[in-house]
């Protein structure tokens, strides 16, 4: 019979955030901007877990980056101010199991459930003015996709590396949306990467068959 209580983990993330739309370079992977957050997990078995974090950057994009001439010689670039609270499953490719001391390494991948609030301004880099006088608080839900790799460094510690990507359901994060640039098809994506240290505590479960 499993035990009642389950091991938990709650630390910190540390990293960095790009932006994949209508505005800058379309590189999928190219942190610009610092990013960090806190997060908590419940550990259900050595292969699963539900993950519950809060991450918040600025995400920023400038057409002067992009290796695109059409976007390069437009020039406009957006600031946003995001903060994300998420939650879902988190399955490791290994078991995890935290009875054991010794050293776990395992691939793992996340998905579930973003809402995110932003604050962006478009400018025009040649003016310095911003676009249409925009400014705009949005909020939206998106689709986190991340994938990394973790281990434990200590009895009560756990390291990982990883990076996310999240499929918005807007266009709105550039400031493009509803203005005479862009593509109208194609929603945006904002990426982080990074660390994150978590710490174990309370009962360690027993991963057996009821």
């Amino acid at each position: 019979m499993g035990a009642q209580a389950q091991i938990h983990e709650i630390g910190g993330f540390l990293g960095g955030s790009n932006y994949i739309g209508d505005v800058g370079p379309t590189t999928y992977l190219s942190p610009n901007e610092p990013a960090f957050g806190v997060l908590y997990k419940w550990n259900k078995s050595p292969r699963h877990a539900y993950r519950f974090s809060y991450t918040q950057s600025e995400i920023t994009s400038s057409d002067l980056d992009s290796k695109e001439a059409g976007r390069n010689q437009r020039g406009y670039r957006f600031e946003n101010n995001l903060k994300e609270v998420s939650a879902g499953l988190e399955f490791n490719f290994f078991d995890f199991n935290l009875h054991e001391s010794s050293a776990k390494i395992t691939p793992y991948v996340f998905s579930g459930l973003s809402y995110f609030l932003t604050r962006y301004t478009l400018t025009d880099t040649q003016t310095g003015n911003s676009v249409k006088g925009r400014s705009e608080r949005r909020k939206s839900v998106a689709i986190p996709m991340i994938v990394g790799i973790k281990s434990n460094i200590s009895p009560h510690f756990i390291v990982a590396l990883e990076t996310g990507a999240r499929y918005t359901l807007t266009d709105t994060i550039d400031g493009s949306y509803n203005q005479d640039f862009g593509n109208i098809n194609n929603n945006d994506w904002y990426v982080f990467t990074g660390v994150t240290l978590t710490y174990t505590f309370g009962q360690k479960p027993c991963y057996c068959a009821e």
